[in-house]
C-alpha cells in the first residue's frame, strides 16, 4: 500500500482537485494531509474528503516527517497540495519499484502548468538536476518505507529537507524516475519574478547549504527574497505564501 503524504497551509482552493483525483485511483491508498496551522478551510476540505489529518508546527520538513510518522504504507509518497496529478500515477509508482526491487524510491518527470517560455526553460533544466541525481519535492518523491526509517526519516528542517532526503535515497542505490505519467504543478511561485533571479536565488540557496549555514537561516533568506521581488513586481501578496523551497 502507499501512503501518501501532503503537506499544507492555507491550500484549500487547491487541496479538493487533488484529493478527488486521488480517490478515483485504482488499489489501497492512504491519504494523510499535514497541516501546518492552516487558517483557511484547508482541515475541513480533508476531513470531507475522508482523509487522516495530522495537525503539526509549520515548516515543510516538519510536516513530511510528521505525516510519515503516521504512514502504515510499504511506500510513502510526498506530494504537494498545487500538483495536478494524472490518473494512474499510484499505480506507475509500484509497477516501477516491482520491476526494479533494489530501487530505494525515486520520483516523477515535472511539467509546469504555466504557458510562459519561462515555465518551458524550467523543464528542460529540472530534467537537466535529474539526469545529476537532483530532485525535489514538487516532482512526488517516493520511497521504499523500509529505506525511510533505515535513513531516519524525512529531516524536519526548515528549507532544503527535500534535497537532503533525495541524496539519502541516492546514497542507497539507483533511484527511479518515471516519465509516463508526468506530475505537473503549478507556476505560481515564479509569477512576477524575474528568471535570473530566481536562478541566482536556487543557486545562493544551494550553496549557503553545502556551506553549513542552518536551514532556518536560508528560509528567512528564501522568504525574504521572495518578498522583495513580489514588491518590486507589485505582485500580489497572497501569492508570496510559502509553497516550494525549490
Amino acid at each position: 500500500m502507499i501512503s501518501v503524504i501532503i503537506p499544507t497551509l492555507n491550500e484549500a482552493a487547491n487541496l479538493p482537485e487533488l484529493l478527488g483525483r486521488l480517490k478515483l485511483e485504482a488499489g489501497a491508498c492512504e491519504i494523510i494531509v499535514a497541516d501546518g496551522g492552516s487558517t483557511d478551510e484547508t482541515v475541513s476540505v480533508a476531513k470531507d474528503f475522508g482523509v487522516r489529518v495530522v495537525r503539526c508546527e509549520p515548516g515543510r520538513g516538519r510536516q513530511l516527517a510528521a505525516g510519515a510518522e503516521e504512514a502504515v504504507g510499504e511506500i510513502v509518497f510526498f506530494l504537494h497540495a498545487d500538483t495536478i496529478f494524472p490518473q494512474g500515477a499510484l499505480a506507475a509508482i509500484e509497477a516501477a519499484l516491482r520491476q526494479s526491487p533494489d530501487a530505494p524510491g525515486g520520483n516523477f518527470c515535472l511539467l509546469f502548468d504555466g504557458d510562459d517560455n519561462f515555465s518551458r526553460w524550467l523543464e528542460g533544466f529540472y530534467a537537466f538536476l535529474r539526469a545529476r541525481g537532483f530532485y525535489y519535492g514538487d516532482s512526488g518523491q517516493f520511497i521504499r518505507r523500509r529505506i525511510l526509517d533505515a535513513i531516519g526519516g524525512v529531516r524536519p528542517i526548515a528549507l532544503m529537507e527535500d534535497h537532503d532526503l533525495a541524496r539519502k535515497m541516492e546514497a542507497q542505490g539507483k533511484t527511479l524516475c518515471i516519465k509516463t505519467p508526468a506530475l505537473v504543478t503549478s507556476s505560481r511561485r515564479f509569477r512576477g519574478r524575474r528568471p535570473a533571479a530566481i536562478v541566482w536565488g536556487w543557486v545562493k540557496i544551494h550553496a549557503l547549504y553545502y556551506l553549513g549555514v542552518h536551514p532556518d537561516r536560508l528560509a528567512g533568506l528564501y522568504d525574504s527574497r521572495r518578498r522583495q521581488e513580489g514588491a518590486e513586481t507589485r505582485q500580489d501578496p497572497a501569492s508570496l505564501r510559502p509553497q516550494s523551497y525549490s
